[in-house]
C-alpha cells in the first residue's frame, strides 16, 4: 500500500473513532462529576433483592402498596436525592412510574409516600404519585435510579424524567440503581 493510501487510512479510522465517541457521550443518560470511585451509597429493598422478583402485592395484580426502599452510605456533599423509577421493558418504551426529587440527603427510608419536602414529578400517565408495576406480559425489569446531587433542584411540578435528568446535568455526585423483577404468570 502507497504512504498516500496509509494517510487516508489512519485518517478514517480516527474520524470514525472520534465520531463514536461524541455519538456516546452525547447519548449518556447519567452526567455524574466527581464520582468517588469508592461508592459507598446504596438503595435497597427488604422486599426484594437486586436482580430479584417483586412480590405482588406492590404491583397492580395485588394491594398497589408503594415499594420500601432503604437508602444509606449518601456522600456528605449532597444536597438532595433524586429518584426515578422506570420499566424499559413496557411495550411502548420506556414508562415512568415515579419521579422524585429535592429529597433530604439524609432520608434513611423510602415508604407510604413519606418524603417531607420532596416533589414529586409526572409518570407516564402524565400525573405525579406513584405508579405501581403492572406488565401486561412477560418479566419487566423496574430500575430504581438514585441519584446524590449538589444541589437542590428548581424545575416545575409538573416536569417529567426527561426535565430531572436535564436538570441533573453537572450536579450528580453519585448514582446507584436497584433493579427488581416483576412478571404475570
Amino acid at each position: 500500500m502507497k504512504p498516500k493510501n496509509w494517510l487516508v487510512l489512519v485518517v478514517v479510522v480516527l474520524v470514525v473513532i472520534l465520531f463514536f465517541k461524541v455519538l456516546i457521550t452525547k447519548n449518556k443518560a447519567v452526567d455524574i462529576k466527581n464520582i468517588n470511585e469508592q461508592s459507598y451509597m446504596k438503595i435497597e429493598s427488604d422486599v426484594f433483592p437486586n436482580d430479584g422478583m417483586i412480590p405482588v402485592q406492590y404491583t397492580c395484580y395485588g394491594d398497589k402498596t408503594q415499594i420500601p426502599l432503604k437508602i444509606s452510605g449518601v456522600p456528605q456533599n449532597a444536597k438532595s436525592l433524586g429518584l426515578i423509577v422506570d420499566d424499559p421493558d413496557a411495550p411502548n418504551g420506556d414508562f415512568v412510574h415515579w419521579v422524585v426529587w429535592n429529597i433530604e440527603p439524609e432520608t434513611s427510608i423510602i415508604e407510604n409516600n413519606n418524603l417531607p419536602g420532596a416533589v414529586e414529578g409526572n409518570t407516564s400517565l402524565n400525573k405525579p404519585g406513584w405508579v405501581p408495576p403492572c406488565p401486561p406480559s412477560g418479566t419487566h425489569h423496574y430500575n430504581f435510579k438514585l441519584y446524590a446531587l449538589d444541589t437542590l433542584l428548581s424545575i416545575p411540578k409538573s416536569s417529567n424524567k426527561v426535565d430531572f435528568i436535564q436538570a441533573t446535568k453537572g450536579h450528580v455526585i453519585d448514582y446507584k440503581v436497584l433493579i427488581g423483577l416483576y412478571g404475570r404468570k
